[in-house]
């Protein structure tokens, strides 16, 4: 645990992000930032080269924090420029989605997350790498991925529309098969869904990784094996009480490094972000790689 004054912030705002207005949301960043003495800079992403353009702004200026003010994208770009540095990452949410916020317990509301902007503590999280590509939270192939792909493709965000696409996807969606060979042990069958999880929950809540912790050195490969179409309200039902532990169809792998061989080539996101990373897929930890603002309490708080 970190506690530092932050002098000197960059906000990266996503301005298609949410609902909330985000010249309001400019204006109380101004003022609080004034109000403490805190100088700023905010970019407003475009959808165009925003990740060059933030990392010549953090090259021409020395921040004490960068804010990424957003969804999981918003988030995944700023994070992955400040993996390994002294800078931390501060996150005030605004997507569907928001994942990583809440498994970090940040407040979801806009007002109490931008508190940390003068009201904070800095701790370090793990971060891993997918065939050297930077994932902060949680990544997977199979199903949830495939829905992923088709959910971003859509012209229409929110869970309603992502339940739309993985209803369609799962009425003749087929387990795939892999192999995991990892640092402890080596897995190969059909599975439905392979999540490679830092963290906890998906943005919908969904918590394929309940013991997850974000800062233990390890990461997990959370399996949900092939089951009968049947038992799916009961695995949902798991997810959403956050006992999918105790579904037989499901299987975890605890390890350090892993290559998950992708036999037929199924499709897989990173973070949420649709990729496409071959047959083979070799899957780092990078402990403690990323320094996180946080609020007070998470002070003596595992996370």
């Amino acid at each position: 645990m970190e506690i530092q004054k932050l002098r000197n912030l960059l906000f990266v705002i996503n301005p298609i992000a949410g609902d909330i207005e985000k010249e309001e949301l400019e204006e109380e960043i101004v003022s609080i930032c004034k109000d403490h003495g805190i100088t700023y800079d905010i970019y407003r992403t475009t959808g165009e080269n925003d990740k060059e353009v933030i990392k010549a702004k953090m090259a021409e200026s020395k921040y004490d924090g960068v804010f990424a003010a957003g969804g999981d994208g918003t988030v995944s770009i700023v994070a992955s420029l400040l993996i390994g540095t002294t800078t931390p990452l501060g996150l005030i949410p605004l997507g569907s989605g928001n994942g990583l916020s809440k498994d970090l317990d940040i407040p979801q509301d806009t007002e109490e997350a931008l508190e940390l902007i003068h009201h904070n503590i800095i701790r370090n999280i793990d971060t891993i790498t997918l065939n050297g590509y930077p994932s902060i939270h949680l990544s997977d192939l199979g199903f949830n991925a495939l829905v992923v792909k088709g959910f971003c493709e859509g012209g229409t965000r929110g869970p309603g529309a992502y339940a739309r696409v993985a209803l369609q996807e799962y009425l003749a969606y087929e387990s795939k098969t892999y192999r995991i060979e990892t640092d402890i042990e080596t897995f190969e069958g059909k599975a439905f869904m392979v999540t490679i999880a830092n963290a906890n929950a998906f943005g919908s809540n969904a918590n394929i990784n309940p013991n997850g912790v974000l800062n233990d050195g390890r990461f997990e490969i959370c399996l949900i094996e092939p089951f009968p179409k049947a038992a799916g309200i009961a695995i949902l039902y798991k997810l959403y009480t956050d006992s999918i532990d105790t579904s037989v169809y499901t299987r975890r792998l605890s390890c350090k490094t892993a290559t998950i061989y992708n036999l037929e080539h199924e499709v897989m996101h990173i973070d949420g972000e649709p990729v496409d990373l071959g047959d083979k897929v070799v899957v780092q930890m990078h402990p403690k790689s990323l320094k996180v603002i946080l609020p007070v309490y998470q002070d003596e708080k595992e996370i």
